[in-house]
């Protein structure tokens, strides 16, 4: 069973109810190259459930100017798709929880789906998050390639995102959907307001196959109970980058345990 779903299916054993996930994102090859597999491993260690690691990219459409900045840091270190896939290759020799790689499709084009996807497979990762490929696209072209390599593609819905538009994803998805908590791009904001918690209860009693994870504006403890009282669990990301531009590799422990306690 591909990792995701199993994380999915996890209950909170100390509480007997339903578990709710912390996903964490940070850009490969930030802020130093070879940072990669040192964070991945601390992430797991501190008890982060899944993981999203960001493939640089130029022109980062849905990201904010924190996740823009550390991408651009990374490709001008050196970073690239081979490298990233190389940082991973005995990454499950030591770590267990789901990987998921997030990034746009240019460079997963440029590099081939087939040959990306198998990669994919042979390194250990899940699932792949990709903001900018349709998901009538991927269902035409590119589902079967990702099902051979038991691959997850996870789709992002909006407030905007129409119901019926939000059931057609359901209906194609079968791990998560990324629940974005406003149509704006990532960053970091201090709670949520009353419009947005209505979109979060919204979805929730839609009664979607698949469980909602949200991200955008996660940022500390107070914006992931708020996010995860409607949906499975919650992504940080920009703030988790401010993070590591402060701290570099240090102080993850302390970083995960300000989000939740353990």
């Amino acid at each position: 069973m591909n990792r995701i779903i199993q994380k999915l299916q996890e209950t909170d054993l100390s509480e007997n109810k339903e578990k709710k996930l912390l996903s964490i994102y940070f850009t490969a090859g930030y802020p130093k190259p070879d940072d990669t597999f040192t964070i991945i491993q601390e992430l797991e260690k501190n008890g982060v459930d899944m993981i999203e690691i960001g493939l640089p990219f130029s022109d980062p459409l849905a990201d904010g100017p924190t996740i823009q900045e550390s991408s651009t840091k990374a490709l001008k270190s050196g970073m690239t798709t081979l490298k990233l896939f190389e940082q991973l290759k005995d990454i499950r020799k030591s770590v267990s929880i789901p990987l998921l790689i997030m990034g746009y499709f240019n460079p997963i084009l440029q590099f081939g789906v087939e040959e990306f996807c198998k990669k994919c497979a042979e390194t250990g990762i899940d699932g792949l998050i990709i903001p900018d490929l349709p998901v009538d696209i991927y269902t035409e072209k590119y589902k079967a390639i990702f099902e051979k390599y038991d691959l997850i593609n996870v789709f992002l819905i909006t407030p905007q995102t129409s119901e019926e538009r939000i059931r057609f994803i359901d209906s194609v998805s079968n791990g998560f959907i990324y629940m974005v908590s406003s149509a704006s791009v990532t960053g970091t904001t201090k709670g949520f307001g009353d419009e947005t918690k209505a979109y979060f209860e919204r979805i929730s009693v839609m009664n979607l196959k698949n469980p909602q994870i949200i991200g955008f504006g996660i940022s500390d403890k107070e914006s992931f109970e708020q996010a995860t009282e409607f949906a499975k669990g919650a992504i940080i990301g920009s703030a988790f980058i401010k993070h590591l531009t402060e701290n570099e590799t240090g102080k993850i422990s302390a970083f995960v345990k300000g989000i939740r306690d353990i």
